[in-house]
């Protein structure tokens, strides 16, 4: 059987590629979007950790974490708050180096633990209106200590690079929480506050207690909070089922239309089958797995193209630094059956219109 499914399957070439190539971008687009929805909420885990912090406290019902505005002023009262033992304040700046567009700026205190806790692999960490660049950054630009960089259009010497261990940001520019204020205009502002808990504070308790000692915010403790509260997230996430569902639908009509166009060809050579014992059953059997086989070679083209593709969508809006797509075996996994239910979907009823056919008219007629 599987060997006849093939030999029909070539017979017509063209047309089963391009019914192939129909299904490989529906299931491409998914494969791409699930990556770039498990990329965000990487990303998410490395905001919620800056400075190996254990949890942020941000503006709550903002459009994305990132949209967070907080008085900067709230970082002493949230230090005071029953199970913290250090709180600082951070300001992200985004757009703000024209060589690196999608790298951000980091705002610090230099005497907050998230600036104590950078590694700095030359130079010193910066003061006033000076910069630290991650290591990544400095070698994809090639800085060095002692050059200057471009920051919102002003030059800004480098006197440091440090390693943080969090992609984004050792892909990004460290500078004085002042300094980040000015290029941002929030001059009393910080996107989050960095919370590093007591040893012995419970993490939810602690969480929950910020919450209502400060109205008005949101504690972020895990990467699926961060990316369900990020509007981009969001609209990833719903793009991707809506995607599905019309590869399922556009797909599904797709192969229909292709075994209907087969059934109609080969009827006279179906109802020779059915004559000689083949069975209606096997031979409903075969268009159903011809259907399965086309969806299948559809699914690996679009798994193969769909990998690619979530990198292409990330260098053409450049967000590299920020969100890298991650290609799990899940998301692999999900294109695949969609693929397959495509082709069971779409042979269903080819499948059932030759189980009605009659096999002494058919060839009569031929």
């Amino acid at each position: 059987m599987v060997g006849l499914i093939r030999a029909n399957l070539f017979r017509h070439r063209a047309r089963t590629l391009l019914t192939a190539t129909g299904i490989a971008v529906g299931v491409a687009t998914i494969v791409a979007l699930l990556a770039l929805t498990q990329g965000i909420q990487n990303s998410a885990r490395g905001l919620i950790h800056l400075g190996q912090a254990d949890l942020g406290l941000f503006q709550r019902s903002v459009s994305d974490p990132t949209a967070s505005v907080l008085p900067v002023s709230l970082a002493d009262r949230v230090a005071r708050a029953p199970g913290v033992a250090q709180a600082t304040p951070i300001q992200l700046v985004v757009e703000a180096v024209p060589r690196s567009p999608s790298s951000l700026v980091f705002g610090i205190e230099p005497d907050g633990f998230v600036s104590q806790r950078l590694v700095m692999t030359a130079g010193r960490r910066p003061a006033d209106r000076e910069a630290a660049v991650g290591d990544e950054l400095a070698g994809r630009l090639g800085l060095h200590v002692g050059q200057t960089l471009e920051l919102k259009g002003r030059r800004v010497p480098v006197v440091g690079t440090f390693h943080s261990g969090v992609a984004f940001e050792d892909d990004g520019v460290v500078v004085p929480l002042a300094f980040a204020q000015s290029l941002a205009r929030q001059p009393q502002g910080a996107t989050t506050i960095a919370v590093a808990l007591r040893p012995r504070a419970g993490l939810g308790s602690a969480a929950r207690g910020l919450e209502r000692r400060f109205p008005g915010t949101v504690t972020i403790t895990n990467p699926e909070q961060a990316a369900r509260s990020s509007t981009s997230f969001q609209i990833v996430r719903k793009a991707a089922l809506v995607i599905a569902l019309l590869a399922l639908l556009i797909g599904g009509i797709s192969v229909t239309n292709t075994m209907l166009l087969a059934v109609l060809e080969r009827e006279r050579e179906l109802a020779l089958l059915a004559a000689v014992g083949f069975g209606r059953g096997r031979v409903a059997a075969l268009i159903l797995g011809e259907g399965v086989g086309v969806s299948l070679l559809g699914a690996a083209l679009g798994l193969a193209l769909g990998v690619s593709a979530g990198e292409l969508v990330v260098r053409a809006f450049s967000a590299g630094a920020f969100v890298s797509p991650d290609v799990t075996a899940w998301a692999l996994g999900r294109g695949l059956i969609v693929g397959i239910a495509i082709g069971v979907l779409g042979g269903l009823y080819p499948a059932w219109r030759v189980t009605r056919l009659a096999p002494a008219a058919a060839l009569a007629r031929g």
